[in-house]
């Protein structure tokens, strides 16, 4: 692993912050999840959650990216950071005073993703920032293991904390881990923009902005392009929909836990040898290769029998993940001008976390029509096919070199 990024004390203090931050979010995950299911005894009621979590995450993400390139980037944070705590400290009050009401629970899901949603953006946006740019890929890197770590340990502890505690701890726990994450900012040196802005004149503009960062976008082909290759790859070869069916009729119910820990036990391993990645030269020829991958080894998942392989075969997705979420988001920290690096890592959070919503109900729906097996190749396939038009349609993707001090971008 390439942990130079290490040597500068700043971007510790965010590294740390931001795995407190992963931890405390995946944690509370589980425990709404818990509650609503205690209240309700539906799945389908806890799978509506993820609905009021996701709409904030669109809009204030998107506003989160606007805030960040007229605000300082470092006071933003700190302040949505606070602000997510409140909201756990919230979660831990109505859970320990015996609130029954689903509704008042989805609405903090909402309000907390709505605030976690604004300091995302920024928080990536202050990597250039923090370190030369030939290490930016190391750090991403860095971050991408960190995300995949944290989705294994944060519900691990929290399972542990729900069974052995009471419910309302794991919301506590969160409050404490962002307060931690909110010392660890402090640290940070200050971050301002490029061009100042009144506090009340960049919440006015944030619309406009957001706008604005879209028609940028537009001009920018070979940016496009990381979002679509991640699309094709979250939208037609996300798996979590099949997994409980699966884990039924094919693997067995304990087998559930290593499905949804297979491709991030992959993104970690592959995390711990990720060094060769800050000397990759080609990143569009990596990423289309890396998305290919992914769809092979989902593809491959379908037709597995034997559990061992079907996670061996989670893993080498999460791997070729980890790879190619490293190099796109260098290429739009490097590449996107300062002024618009907070926009370019709102959107980037939006598809992150809106392609596989869209995949799970693509998946639900044919798989439901046909079979889990016909629902999981026919998308790898049609990811690999997708990367290969890419390949040819958008030369400046496949052509496009790091080191190059000029590089085409549309």
């Amino acid at each position: 692993m390439d942990v130079r990024p290490f040597r500068y004390p700043a971007y510790r203090r965010l590294f740390y912050g931001n795995i407190l931050s992963i931890v405390g979010s995946q944690m509370t995950l589980v425990a709404v999840g818990v509650q609503v299911f205690r209240l309700t005894g539906s799945s389908a009621m806890v799978g509506y959650t993820s609905v009021f979590a996701l709409i904030p995450l669109i809009v204030f993400g998107l506003l989160g990216g606007a805030l960040a390139d007229s605000l300082d980037r470092r006071v933003l944070v700190i302040w949505a950071t606070l602000i997510t705590a409140l909201s756990s400290i919230v979660f831990f009050l109505q859970s320990a005073l015996g609130f029954h009401s689903v509704l008042v629970l989805w609405t903090l899901v909402a309000f907390q993703s709505g605030a976690a949603s604004i300091y995302r953006p920024a928080r990536s946006a202050m990597i250039p920032r923090l370190l030369p740019e030939r290490l930016v890929p190391a750090a991403n890197t860095l971050a991408s293991s960190t995300q995949s770590l944290g989705v294994i340990i944060g519900p691990v502890v929290a399972g542990y904390a729900i069974g052995h505690l009471e419910l309302q701890w794991t919301y506590l726990a969160e409050a404490i881990l962002l307060t931690g994450a909110i010392g660890s900012l402090v640290g940070i040196p200050p971050m301002p923009p490029e061009k100042r802005v009144a506090l009340r004149a960049a919440f006015g503009s944030a619309v406009r902005n957001v706008w604005e960062g879209f028609g940028y976008l537009r001009t920018q082909r070979v940016l496009l392009m990381t979002f679509v290759v991640d699309l094709f790859a979250m939208v037609f070869g996300w798996p979590l929909a099949v997994f409980p069916a699966l884990a039924a009729g094919t693997f067995g119910a304990s087998s559930i836990g290593w499905l949804y820990a297979g491709s991030s036990i992959g993104a970690v391993a592959a995390g711990l040898v990720s060094g060769w990645i800050s000397n990759l030269n080609r990143h569009g020829v990596v990423i289309i290769y890396s998305v290919a991958i992914w769809g092979a080894a989902i593809g491959v998942f379908a037709f597995t029998k034997d559990l061992w392989l079907a996670v061996l075969c989670l893993a080498l997705a999460g791997a070729a993940d980890l790879v190619s979420a490293a190099l796109r988001m260098t290429m739009l920290q490097v590449r996107a001008p300062d002024h618009m690096r907070g926009r370019m890592q709102g959107v980037f959070m939006v598809v992150v976390t809106g392609g596989p919503r869209l995949g799970d109900v693509r998946l639900g729906v044919l798989a439901t029509a046909t079979a889990p097996a016909f629902a999981l190749w026919s998308g790898g396939v049609v990811i690999i096919i997708a990367m290969a038009v890419i390949a040819v349609v958008c030369r400046a993707f496949w052509r496009y070199e790091a080191n190059s001090p000029d590089p085409v971008l549309n």
